[in-house]
Formats: C-alpha cells, sequence, structure tokens
C-alpha cells in the first residue's frame, strides 16, 4: 500500500484550528480525511478549522448522533461524518455515505477505523495524540496518506 507520513507539532488549540483551517483552504473535491484520537485531543477544534478553511461559517459540532451533518454554505459540500455509534458499516449506506465519500465535496470521518472495510481506496489519515509530558496543550498530529495520491 502507498503510504506518504508527515508529522506536525501543535502546542495550542490555535495551532489544531490553523492546520483543519490550511487543510480546508487547499482541499480538492472528493477528498476523504479520517480522523483519529481520544475524547478530548482536539477532533472538534481541527474540525471546525476545516469547516472555515472551506468558507462555513455556521457552528460545527459533533454529528455523534445524527451520524452525519452536511454543510453546503462553503465553496464546496462538507460531510462531516462520526460513525462512534455504528454498529455495522452497513449502517452507513442507511445515511448516503456511498454518495458523500464519491461526491463533489469534503469529506471527513470522524472514528474511521470502525467502518475502514467500507473507506475509498485513497484517503488522508489524521491521527491526534496528546503527549502530557510535552505540556497540556502539545498534540502531534500525524498525517498519513493511504493508496494513491489524492489529486
Amino acid at each position: 500500500m502507498n503510504q506518504q507520513t508527515e508529522v506536525i507539532e501543535s502546542f495550542s488549540a490555535e495551532e489544531t484550528y490553523a492546520l483543519g483551517e490550511k487543510i480546508g483552504q487547499e482541499a480538492k473535491p472528493g477528498q476523504v480525511y479520517t480522523l483519529i484520537g481520544d475524547l478530548g485531543v482536539g477532533k472538534t477544534v481541527f474540525t471546525q478549522g476545516v469547516a472555515a478553511g472551506l468558507g462555513i461559517t455556521e457552528p460545527v459540532s459533533s454529528p455523534t448522533f445524527t451520524i452525519v451533518q452536511i454543510y453546503e454554505e462553503g465553496r464546496m459540500p462538507f460531510y462531516h461524518f462520526d460513525v462512534y455509534r455504528i454498529g455495522d458499516p452497513e449502517e452507513m449506506e442507511e445515511v448516503g455515505f456511498e454518495d458523500c465519500i464519491y461526491g463533489e465535496g469534503l469529506c471527513l470521518i470522524e472514528w474511521a477505523n470502525l467502518i475502514e472495510e467500507i473507506l475509498p481506496p485513497a484517503y488522508t489519515q489524521v491521527r491526534i495524540e496528546k503527549d502530557l509530558s510535552r505540556g497540556f496543550d502539545y498534540r502531534k498530529i500525524t498525517l498519513t496518506r493511504i493508496g494513491e495520491a489524492q489529486e
């Protein structure tokens, strides 16, 4: 499997937000990002940055109970999934998962490790980890491009 990894260190919520914002600004239609990290590491802050980078001004929160939240006011649709409560990947069909990941927008999937078998062949994994020895606000953010390069 073709992989390319980049590690970014964030020392504040603002830096994590700014990284998300940069990804949103550079995003191309059809790109898929998966977001992995424990509770409280900054997944929502990162996602809010991505939304801002796409030009979305409405509040962004985790769609834990709705599975997917679709934002259409930015320069392309933004499909924000939280699959934490998915019991079976087949449930994703009911929320239009394939239409979103093969659509004209940017997909961001929290807890994507729970539905690995239905992820597209190419995506970028974003892993956010704390390291308290480096400080309370320190985050190690690892971007891994999986599959063929997304152009």
